[in-house]
């Protein structure tokens, strides 16, 4: 086997990787710190089963050194037993070496996995809309807990009665951003409400944005362009109401955007969940700038119309949810509240969405 080109060469890029992990700017580009972490274990690795073969390869030349010039018939015979060992261990070296050098690793190539921001905010029909913002909100969470995903509440503001003026909320995991990016739009629920005693159908309406959360060094804030407040935090009948400032309001002054948290108990847990949401929102004003500067103004504004539209009917007293984009519906809509939201989203994934969707 060819040791010493291929050995000195991983030697060579073992010794590059080292040099840039070792720069400290690089912990601030995750993943690609995470990516040479990974290669370097790998390396390691491999050079530790050249290294075992070259020690091996000069027991193996001693051994043969004996035998070629044979004074003493025990040592002879030992030399051929460790010659037979020696190639024996070799053999099993380098088939070991052969399996490294091929591995891959299951993240090479791979996307690396996506946080999202999700957004849900009551629109048409008073507190029915409030309550159908925490039903849309179960139902995204556990369609990601039954996909594995990680969550974590940003914020909310709950009304009297146990509904949701409004929820954020991250998602985090594999594929997240490929299969909810185009959940963002109008939501509309028909149904009966409880407190409707006449049983009449109303109709009411949620609007939900989806936002890519920005990896590290994507985005660079400036401090002295923020201005951070605090606040009490509330909740219905003042029941939850701290009465320390631990809410917070950040807001970015060059954009004008603003956002809070105050779901945490901690100041600094809320200025974090308020930083995560304004990240979101930035690249998301960024990315939309970047599209109207290549395609043009009338492009844009197109586009922010389709966010707008209604995009999903949830029809309660006929059992069906109608996606408006792909023309088609679906039954068993429990179960769909449910998080059993994996016919639709393989739909809108596999294309079935007209363009600009």
């Amino acid at each position: 086997m060819a040791v010493e080109p291929q050995h000195e060469r991983i030697k060579n890029e073992y010794d590059e990787i080292i040099a840039q992990l070792s720069n400290p700017e690089l912990v601030s580009e995750l993943d690609k710190f995470e990516a040479l972490s990974r290669k370097k274990n790998k390396l390691e690795k491999i050079i530790a089963k050249y290294d075992e073969l070259s020690a091996l390869d000069r027991k193996i030349e001693e051994s043969n050194a004996i035998l070629r010039a044979p004074e003493d018939a025990e040592l002879t015979a030992l030399a051929k037993q460790e010659l037979k060992d020696g190639k024996e261990e070799k053999a099993c070296i380098e088939a070991g070496l052969k399996k490294l050098l091929l591995e891959k690793d299951g993240r090479e190539g791979a996307p690396a996995p996506d946080a999202i921001i999700i957004e849900i905010r009551a629109g048409v029909g008073g507190e029915e809309a409030a309550l159908f913002a925490v039903d849309l909100f179960n139902m995204y969470a556990k369609f990601a807990q039954s996909r594995g995903w990680k969550q974590k509440l940003l914020n909310s503001s709950a009304t009297e009665i146990g509904g949701y003026k409004e929820i954020v909320f991250e998602v985090a995991g594999r594929g997240t951003w490929e299969i909810l990016r185009h959940e963002g739009g109008v939501h509309r629920v028909q149904r009966i409400p409880k407190t409707e005693k006449g049983g009449r159908v109303h109709t009411s309406t949620c609007s939900v944005v989806v936002l890519l959360k920005p990896k590290k060094a994507q985005l660079q804030i400036r401090p002295d362009d923020l201005r951070i407040e605090t606040f009490r935090a509330s909740g219905p009948g003042g029941q939850y109401v701290n009465r320390r400032e631990s809410a917070v309001r950040i807001t970015h002054i060059p954009s004008g955007i603003s956002v809070a948290s105050q779901t945490e108990r901690s100041q600094l847990q809320n200025k974090e969940n308020a930083m995560t949401i304004l990240e979101a929102r930035l690249l998301t004003r960024l990315r939309a700038e970047e599209e109207e500067r290549l395609a043009g103004a009338r492009k844009s504004q197109a586009g922010q119309s389709k966010r707008a539209e209604k995009i999903r009917t949830y029809n309660f007293p006929q059992d069906r949810v109608t996606d408006h984009r792909l023309k088609k519906s679906w039954h068993n809509i429990d179960n769909i509240m449910a998080g059993k939201l994996d016919l639709i989203a393989k739909a809108v994934k596999n294309g079935e969405n007209p363009a600009g969707y």
